[in-house]
């Protein structure tokens, strides 16, 4: 199956000269959940913005479902779904009609069963004849979705789509957002919660300075990139760490009670074992030990400071 979004070469240098894109390839395919990562100002949401037919690129092109955004808007942006970031409803409208009229935009014939099933899925039924202005902040995201839902996309842009809401709220999206893949949408995530992407991205990007320097794989890329560390806590605190010791990557704690060794979680020779001989070797005993992995966050804290 060919994927459902290709750029290609897609680039984007606005009058001011400010290059906010930079050869930009990427191919995403039908039903993952894929999260596109990356600091303030990196190019999220030009990339977004082009996709969906907001912002003209410069240079390259994009495919949204085999149409083209620049050449066949129409067809391609009936395809996609966006959430923006910022709330932007009628107050006064209810939320039936908020939607409604949404679908009644792409030039989708009425479908009450269809639009009541989106707003039961989203728990937003008991809500319908409610107005806008009175829906909390969690509410009007869940909104936000049932309008980018209403004409039937075959794509879902998320932008930022748990910003300022609850812890709850934000795991009853992602369920909400599983169950949409499931159903077959294609779901573009753009987050600052790395915890977010962790929690449900298939593929993870990292844009920076305009440049994606990473796709892959969420499993793949924390195994690859992914360090784990030993903890050792030790039977009585070291001053220093011995020379003997000077070959491993150690640290000891300020209070000496403690040494955590780095090490790649890719290679089989860790060098734990050897550690471990040369500690009883000098009479160190430890009373515990326990492993950690480095999170996703820590990895893209790594991949932006190394672009830097």
């Amino acid at each position: 199956m060919p994927p459902i979004i290709v750029a290609e070469n897609l680039g984007k240098t606005y009058a001011s000269g400010f290059q906010a894109l930079k050869h930009i390839d990427l191919a995403i395919e039908p039903g993952e959940i894929f999260a596109l990562l990356g600091p303030n100002g990196a190019g999220k949401t030009t990339l977004i913005s082009i996709i969906c037919g907001i912002v003209n690129p410069s240079e390259g092109r994009v495919l949204a479902d085999g149409h083209d955004v620049v050449c066949e808007y129409r067809a391609a942006r009936a395809q996609i779904g966006l959430v923006p970031q910022e709330l932007t409803t009628d107050s006064f409208e209810t939320v039936w009609n908020t939607v409604s009229f949404s679908r009644g935009l792409f030039g989708k014939r009425a479908n009450p069963a269809y639009i009541e099933k989106v707003l039961r899925d989203l728990s937003l039924w008991g809500k319908k004849d409610n107005k806008m202005i009175t829906l909390s902040g969690g509410m009007k995201r869940r909104v936000m979705i049932a309008k980018a839902l209403s004409h039937e996309p075959r794509i879902l842009f998320l932008d930022e789509p748990t910003a300022g809401v609850d812890v709850e709220l934000r795991r009853d999206m992602w369920v909400m957002v599983r169950a949409l893949r499931a159903s077959g949408v294609t779901i573009i995530l753009t987050t600052h919660y790395i915890d977010e992407a962790e929690e449900m991205a298939d593929r993870i990007g990292v844009i920076n300075k305009g440049e994606l320097i990473l796709v892959e794989e969420k499993a793949t890329l924390m195994n690859k990139l992914g360090r784990r560390q030993l903890t050792l806590q030790l039977q009585a605190p070291l001053a220093a760490i011995p020379a003997e010791l000077a070959g491993h990557a150690l640290e000891l704690s300020t209070d000496g009670q403690q040494l955590v060794y780095t090490f790649d979680a890719q290679d089989e020779r860790s060098g734990i074992d050897v550690l471990l001989r040369r500690l009883a070797g000098l009479g160190i005993d430890f009373k515990d030990l326990r492993t950690s992995q480095s999170s996703l966050e820590d990895i893209f804290v790594d991949l932006v400071r190394e672009r830097a």
